[in-house]
């Protein structure tokens, strides 16, 4: 079940409304049992075919109803107006296309760990401890779930990063993931399709020297190049039963106690 209204994002877009979407799992409703959490960037893009921006979504709760994997997803619509969406999901300032942009990542994550997830967590049966606490997007959001991990480590454990922006940044490795302080228990799943290192000439080295600092650095990093993989909602879609697992959210049969 998605259960769907109207937000505002008041350090960013001001009183302008967009929608917020918050998948609930199989059997919600039957019980009293509280669930672990991932945030989503892009919710527009996560559920439904008729809302993605371009045609196709992840499929998220077709594959989370399926399997029966006991776990919420709430995601928030990007905003969508001008270089909206690139500004609100970065934090680093980067040109694009010769336009120089904001990064506005700060604000947004500031929003999101402070206003969006208390609400959330009191609106529904949530764990919203950290170690319940996921976060996970791809392209400019794989990019902004890597710095969440990095940034905001204390609110998040685990994250999938998708086809992660780290071009924007050059070829090194992003200083926001330099002056992280990662936990022991941090998890990332990374991905990059084959077919889109073509897209930025410095991504194949970013991707590469961004997974081994975060290798070096104690997190628990699973990080693949998807054969013939490209940057597309239907790319990432086929993705998710990986990062479910490598995360941890199990379905219900696989859910054993620790």
């Amino acid at each position: 079940m998605i259960e769907t209204f109207e937000i505002t994002v008041p350090p960013l877009t001001g009183d302008r409304k967009r929608k917020a979407y918050v998948y609930l799992p199989v059997g919600y409703g039957d019980g009293d049992g509280a669930y672990p959490v991932m945030y989503m960037f892009d919710g527009q893009n996560l559920f439904d075919d008729g809302e993605a921006t371009y045609g196709k979504s992840w499929g998220i709760a077709d594959y989370l109803d399926f399997t029966r994997t006991p776990l919420i997803v709430a995601g928030v619509e990007c905003d969508s107006v001008g270089d909206g969406r690139l500004s609100e999901y970065s934090p680093v300032p980067f040109c694009f296309h010769g336009k120089r942009l904001d990064g506005k990542g700060k604000k947004y994550m500031n929003w999101l760990v402070r206003e969006f997830k208390p609400f959330v967590d009191a609106n529904y049966r949530t764990l919203p401890d950290r170690r319940n606490t996921a976060i996970g997007g791809s392209s400019m959001g794989g990019l902004m779930t890597i710095y969440a991990l990095s940034a905001y480590n204390r609110c998040f454990s685990r994250g999938a990063a998708l086809s992660p922006s780290l071009w924007v940044g050059g070829e090194g490795v992003p200083e926001f993931v330099v002056r992280g302080r990662f936990s022991r228990d941090t998890v990332l799943y990374t991905d990059y399709g084959s077919k889109e290192f073509s897209n930025h000439t410095a991504q194949r080295k970013a991707f590469a020297n961004t997974c081994a600092y975060l290798m070096e650095s104690g997190v628990n990093v699973t990080c693949r190049i998807v054969p013939g993989g490209t940057h597309c909602e239907a790319s990432w879609q086929k993705q998710v039963p990986f990062f479910m697992n490598v995360l941890g959210f199990l379905p219900e049969d696989e859910c054993g106690e620790e």
